[in-house]
């Protein structure tokens, strides 16, 4: 039995943690975030000491208790780094991979939440299947009722992952095929429980859950934006926008969505998507920093702090297949700061929109 006190783990440096979610298991694993010296911090699943020197997998039930664990440590964390005794410019650049790091945890959780809200609002007036109606494969009939609860919820799913049977984890997919019969079982190892999982909000804006994941959370911000407009006309958000703009906010930003006032000509608000450039992808937002706009591109490329600590502004862009965007009359150059608003805030304000 592997034992605490053996593990080398036990004397690394950890610099921040986070959880995500093993579809497998259907658990928030808390990672954490090691300090490699000369080499970039790296993730890997966190482990705890549990009883008579054993080894436990630190691992929650639900999103919530697991964000709460990880708000809690973290601060101790960040004060543990800031008193260790190095070059304070090493220091410096190690809290930056930190805040990085955390950030792209934090901003593809939140942007992936609104996708899946979304995707349950559109089918919420969908039919649902009555069970004994479901076409099986024979092998998977003992699988009907799992299914039909699954399909009560997501009416839209393509592929499902069922089967637990009591606390051991057997699960098996079944994929939908064209004819409307649901397929045989196929054991689900961790990248088929990852597609299923995938499958609730691919298949909701009918996209597949088994292609490239980026790409296909791509063309979802693309079918998200029009929806996005739309906030605009509740009157709590026009609420929120006045109030913003009294303090001065003329740009806020929540995940990917942006909120952006233009002045000339009588605009007023209006909705944008964040962008990145390959420098900036992934890298620390800088929240001091400002956007200069020199044309009314759609997409927005928030300011951003390299590795190095140099920091980019921010500056506005059309797409690939946009065509070159429209420019601002040299007079008329924008220097804007943005506001960052939590993930949830967008989430909720989607789901507070009726159902058309």
């Amino acid at each position: 039995m592997l034992k605490w006190s053996e593990l080398k783990r036990a004397s690394d440096v950890v610099l921040a943690v986070w959880p995500h979610y093993r579809p497998l298991f259907e658990r928030w694993m808390m990672q954490e975030l090691i300090d490699k010296g000369e080499l970039a911090p790296i993730w890997r699943e966190r482990m705890v000491p549990g009883e008579n020197d054993g080894v436990l997998s630190d691992h929650y039930s639900d999103r919530e208790t697991a964000i709460a664990a990880a708000n809690a440590l973290n601060p101790t964390l960040q004060q543990a780094l800031a008193a260790r005794a190095i070059d304070p410019v090493i220091k410096r650049s190690l809290a930056l991979k930190v805040e990085k790091a955390l950030q792209v945890k934090q901003r593809l959780q939140d942007e992936e939440a609104l996708m899946l809200a979304e995707a349950l609002r559109r089918h919420a007036d969908d039919e649902r299947p009555d069970a004994a109606a479901l076409k099986l494969a024979p092998d998977s009939e003992r699988y009907r009722q799992d299914l039909a609860e699954q399909l009560a919820k997501m009416p839209y799913l393509k592929v499902a992952k069922v089967g637990r049977s009591g606390n051991r984890w057997r699960y098996v997919l079944l994929y939908l095929g064209p004819d409307g019969v649901w397929s045989k079982p196929y054991p689900a190892g961790e990248k088929g429980a990852q597609t299923a999982e995938r499958a609730k909000i691919a298949n909701g804006f009918g996209l597949s859950a088994s292609s490239h994941w980026g790409k296909t959370k791509a063309k979802i911000r693309q079918i998200l934006l029009p929806r996005a407009n739309q906030l605009l006309q509740l009157a709590s958000v026009q609420r929120m926008l006045a109030e913003a703009l009294a303090r001065g906010e003329r740009v806020l930003v929540s995940n990917g969505i942006v909120f952006w006032y233009e002045a000339d000509g009588g605009v007023g608000w209006q909705v944008k998507e964040t962008s990145s450039t390959l420098d900036s992808e992934g890298t620390t937002i800088w929240k001091e920093g400002t956007i200069v706009s020199t044309n009314h591109g759609r997409l927005v490329v928030l300011p951003y702090i390299k590795e190095n600590g140099e920091h980019i502004r921010g500056h506005t862009k059309n797409g690939p297949n946009d065509g070159r965007a429209l420019p601002r009359h040299p007079d008329h150059y924008v220097e804007i700061p943005f506001h960052l608003y939590d993930g949830d805030l967008m989430i909720g304000l989607f789901g507070e929109l009726p159902y058309e």
